[in-house]
């Protein structure tokens, strides 16, 4: 039985103490690679700024195991960041930015971590862009950065928040295999928000599915099945 990691105990998350979502409760595996879906506005960047205490929970508590032993170190890959181009950063610097948790904000990075950070751009695919100004990267390019910055933090936990966002076909599938294999490899606990089913349906392993309030947790085989899905989204496909 694979062990538990976190765990969400009557969570109510939102803004400006507006609930988005009241008094959920589920449990995300040590090593399990999760897709978290829903429609746009039914929580899912809220619940993930809220795990990584981006905002803080209304109420409910957020708890990983105890069994543990510290807490979890998180990596996090937002929808979508540009830098405007005043600012003259390589993609090398932006990946250093990932261990500013570790070494400390305006700490200086010692030829470890530098050495570091180039490991986790050839993890990506992304070293030969590593001279390069992040804001004149392709879209593709910049995820494959942002998730080799989330991987400088040497993360336990990786949460994504649609990294195939506004990207091509062939360099979405790109990031999906990248995906895999750090999953496959470091056995990394991953939650994806996607909303590409056909994705989700090759590369993740359960589903978190948020409707109108609630949430449904599940396999990949159960929930995204066409009668699951219809009986979800209250809906009849052709």
């Amino acid at each position: 039985m694979t062990e538990e990691f976190l765990k969400l105990e009557k969570l109510t998350i939102g803004y400006n103490s507006q609930p988005i979502l009241s008094n959920i409760s589920l449990t995300i595996k040590r090593g399990s690679f999760t897709g978290l879906l829903g429609t746009n506005g039914s929580g899912k960047s809220t619940l993930i700024k809220t795990i990584l205490g981006i905002i803080p929970a209304l109420s409910g508590e957020i708890v990983y195991n105890a069994g543990y032993g510290k807490q979890p170190v998180l990596g996090y890959v937002p929808q979508r960041e540009t830098l405007d181009p005043i600012y003259l950063l390589s993609s090398f610097e932006v990946v250093l930015m990932g261990a500013c948790g570790r070494v400390g904000p305006g700490r200086f990075m010692n030829r470890a971590e530098k050495e570091w950070a180039h490991h986790c751009l050839r993890e990506t695919g992304a070293d030969d862009l590593s001279r390069k100004r992040f804001s004149q990267l392709s879209g593709g390019q910049k995820q494959r950065v942002l998730i080799a910055r989330a991987l400088a933090a040497k993360p336990d936990f990786l949460l994504l928040d649609e990294p195939t966002a506004g990207i091509d076909a062939a360099a979405s599938q790109a990031i999906m295999e990248l995906l895999r294999r750090l999953h496959s490899e470091h056995q990394l606990t991953i939650l994806m928000v996607n909303h590409d089913l056909q994705a989700v349906r090759r590369y993740v392993h359960e589903i978190i599915w948020l409707h109108q309030g609630k949430v449904v947790q599940g396999p990949v085989a159960k929930l995204l099945s066409r009668d699951k899905i219809e009986e979800i989204l209250d809906l009849e496909l052709e």
